[in-house]
C-alpha cells in the first residue's frame, strides 16, 4: 500500500464520520414529521403522494397492520416489474429493439429489485430496454431502499416508545424516505457523477471504429441516475455487466471515491438517529463505533491477504480481475465496503481477488451485513444482535435482560432468534442442495473449492439481499433463478416481519427505570460483547462452508496447487 491509499483510508473514515450526525439529525427530523430545509421545496409532493395514495398522514399502524401493508406493497411491485419485462419489446424507449426477456430471468429479477437484493443473471445493457432500467427497475432502488429505512424507524419506535400498539404508518414513512432523502441525495450524486463523464441520455448505441480499424457498439442510456440510487439505496445493480468497473458508471478516481462513501453514508447516519429518537446518542455512538471497528478489521485483514506474496506467482498485489484505473487498494476497499452493505456493486471481479480477501466478502455478508449494512436492513439487523447480547448477558448475570427500560422476554427473543437463523439456513441448506445436483453444478466454470465457494457466494449474497457475485456462475437458467428468488424473498421478508413483531411487543412496554443489575449499552464493554456475539454466530454457523471453500483455496495456494 501507498501513502495515497492510507491518506484514502483516513479521509474516508473521517468523512463518515463526520457526515453521520448530519445525516443522522436530518433524518430524525423528517421521520418525527418536524419541519426541516426541504420541507418548503418538497413537501407538496409528499402532499401529492398522500392524496393519491388516500393516506392520513396523522393515522397510525400496529405492527401487523404495517407488515401487512408492506407485504401487499411489496407483492405488487414483483407483478409490475415481472409484466413489464415480459413485453418490454412492445414498449417505448427501447432503441435497440431488444426482446421480451424470459419468464424465469423476469420472475428472479422482480424479486431481486424489489428485495433491495439487485442480484444479475444478465447483461444490463444487452437485456433491458431504457424504458425497463427507468420504469421498474430504478423505481424499485427508491422504493426498496425506503422499505428498508421505514422498518428501521418503525424498529425505533418500538423501542422508543411506551404503552402503545402504534409504530407509525407505513406509507408516511416510505414517502418521507423517498422524497426527503434519497431523492435530493440522488440528485446531488446524479449530477456530480455526469459532471465526471457517467452517460446520462436516451440516445441509441454509438457504433464506432477502434483504433485497429474494427467496429465497435458503445452502450448508452440514462445511467447516471440509476448508479446515484444504486449506491445510496445500497441496491448494486448495473446499469452496465461491468457494474461500477465500467467507465460509463464510475469515469473517474472522484467518482469511484463518491459512490464507496454514498454507500455508507445513510446506513451510518441512522445510528445517530437512533440514538436522538431513543434518547440514547451515547448508545447511538457506541453502535457506529462497533460498526466501523468491525469494518476496518476486516478491511485490514482483507487488504493484508490481497498483498501477501502468492507463491505460484512470486508476487502479490495481482491485478487480474481489477480495473485499471482503480488498482488493488481500490479494489478490494470496495468490495469490503459494498459487502458490509447490502450493496453488491462492485468495481473488481470478486472471484479473482485472493481466497480470503474473497472469503471475507463472503463473511461480511453471511453476518447479516450488520456492519453499516443496507439502508435500512442493516440497522434493523444490527438491533436485532443487541437484543440477543442483551439477552446473553442478562442470563450471564442472572436477571431479566433489559434494553433502554424495556425488559426482552421469550416472545421477543424467539422472534430474534427466527430472523437471525432464517437466511443462515437459505443460504446452508440451498447450497448444500446445489453442490450435488446436477442441473446446479452445470453452472460452475471452476471445480474444486473455487467452484464450491461460487455456490456459497451466490447464496449468501442472495439470502443477505447483497446482490454480487463471484463470476463463473452462470446463474441466468431455470433452476438458479427460481431457487435464488425464493432465497431472496426468505432473506428479506423472514427478517423484516419478525423485525416488526418484536417492534411491536416493546411498543406495548411499559418502562422499567435502570437498576444496578441493569447492563450499561453505552460503554466499550457493550461494544466487545456484541462484537463477539455477531462474530460467533457467524463464525460457527459458516465456519464449514468457508473451510470447504475459500480457507482449503487459501492452503492449496501457499503449496503451489491449481485446480
Amino acid at each position: 500500500m501507498t501513502f495515497y491509499d492510507y491518506f484514502q483510508l483516513l479521509v474516508y473514515v473521517g468523512l463518515l464520520t463526520a457526515l453521520t450526525p448530519v445525516i443522522g439529525a436530518f433524518m430524525e427530523n423528517v421521520f418525527e414529521g418536524r419541519k426541516h430545509f426541504l420541507s418548503v421545496p418538497l413537501g407538496w409532493l409528499e402532499s401529492l403522494a398522500y392524496l393519491i395514495m388516500g393516506v392520513d398522514e396523522t393515522e397510525e399502524m400496529s405492527w401487523k397492520q404495517y407488515s401487512i401493508a408492506l407485504l401487499i406493497f411489496n407483492v405488487f411491485g414483483i407483478l409490475v416489474l415481472f409484466a413489464v419485462q415480459m413485453v418490454q419489446a412492445g414498449l417505448p424507449l427501447n432503441p435497440q429493439h431488444l426482446p421480451n426477456i424470459s419468464w424465469h430471468s423476469s420472475f428472479n429479477t422482480a424479486v431481486s429489485f424489489v428485495t433491495n437484493t439487485n442480484w444479475q443473471g444478465y447483461a444490463g445493457e444487452t437485456t433491458m430496454s431504457y424504458l425497463t432500467q427507468m420504469l421498474t427497475l430504478t423505481v424499485q432502488n427508491f422504493l426498496s431502499a425506503a422499505v428498508g429505512m421505514a422498518v428501521a424507524i418503525a424498529f425505533t419506535r418500538g423501542i422508543a416508545r411506551r404503552s402503545t400498539q402504534a409504530i407509525g404508518n407505513y406509507w408516511v414513512d416510505i414517502t418521507r424516505s423517498s422524497v426527503y432523502v434519497l431523492l435530493p441525495l440522488s440528485v446531488i450524486t446524479t449530477l456530480v457523477l455526469v459532471a465526471e463523464g457517467a452517460v446520462q441520455t436516451l440516445a441509441p448505441y454509438l457504433e464506432v471504429i477502434t483504433l485497429e480499424g474494427a467496429k465497435q457498439l458503445l452502450p448508452f442510456g440514462p445511467a447516471a441516475s440509476q448508479i446515484a440510487i444504486k449506491m445510496i439505496g445500497t441496491n448494486g445493480g448495473g446499469f452496465f455487466n461491468a457494474n461500477s468497473a465500467h467507465p460509463f458508471e464510475s469515469p473517474t478516481a472522484l467518482t469511484n471515491f463518491l459512490e464507496m462513501l454514498v454507500i455508507f453514508i445513510i446506513p451510518a447516519g441512522l445510528t445517530y438517529t437512533y440514538g436522538t429518537m431513543t434518547k440514547s446518542r451515547k448508545h447511538g455512538w457506541v453502535i457506529f463505533g462497533t460498526m466501523l471497528a468491525m469494518f476496518l478489521g476486516f478491511t485490514a485483514f482483507s487488504l493484508a491477504s490481497e498483498y501477501m506474496t502468492n507463491p505460484i506467482f512470486g508476487y502479490g498485489g495481482l491485478m487480474e480481475g481489477k480495473e485499471a484505473r482503480f488498482g488493488v487498494f481500490n479494489s478490494v476497499f470496495f468490495s469490503t465496503i459494498t459487502t458490509s452493505a447490502s450493496c453488491g456493486a462492485v468495481n473488481a471481479m470478486h472471484s479473482s481477488l485472493s481466497p480470503l480477501s474473497g472469503g471475507i466478502a463472503m463473511l461480511n455478508i453471511m453476518l447479516g451485513e450488520v456492519i453499516f449494512g443496507g439502508v435500512g436492513a442493516g440497522f434493523y439487523g444490527m438491533l436485532l444482535f443487541i437484543l440477543l447480547t442483551v439477552f446473553i448477558a442478562g442470563l450471564m448475570v442472572g436477571r431479566t435482560p433489559e434494553y433502554l427500560g424495556k425488559k426482552i422476554e421469550a416472545r421477543e427473543m424467539t422472534m430474534v432468534i427466527l430472523a437471525i437463523l432464517a437466511p443462515c439456513a437459505a443460504i446452508l441448506v440451498g447450497t448444500g442442495i446445489s453442490s450435488v445436483l446436477p442441473v446446479a453444478l452445470s453452472s460452475l466454470q471452476n471445480k474444486g473449492p473455487h467452484g464450491f465457494s461460487e455456490i456459497l457466494y451466490a447464496f449468501a449474497s442472495t439470502a443477505g439481499n447483497n446482490g454480487s457475485a463471484f463470476g463463473g456462475l452462470n446463474a441466468n437458467t431455470v433452476y438458479y433463478n427460481l431457487v435464488l428468488a425464493v432465497v431472496m424473498f426468505i432473506g428479506r421478508f423472514a427478517v423484516i416481519v419478525p423485525a416488526l413483531a418484536v417492534a411491536g411487543s416493546l411498543a406495548q412496554k411499559k418502562y422499567s427505570p435502570p437498576s444496578s443489575g441493569t447492563f450499561e449499552v453505552d460503554s466499550i464493554l457493550f461494544a466487545v460483547l456484541l462484537m463477539c456475539v455477531i462474530l460467533i454466530v457467524g463464525a460457527l454457523t459458516f465456519l464449514p462452508g468457508l473451510s470447504l471453500g475459500p480457507i482449503v483455496e487459501h492452503f492449496m495456494m501457499l503449496k503451489g496447487q491449481v485446480f
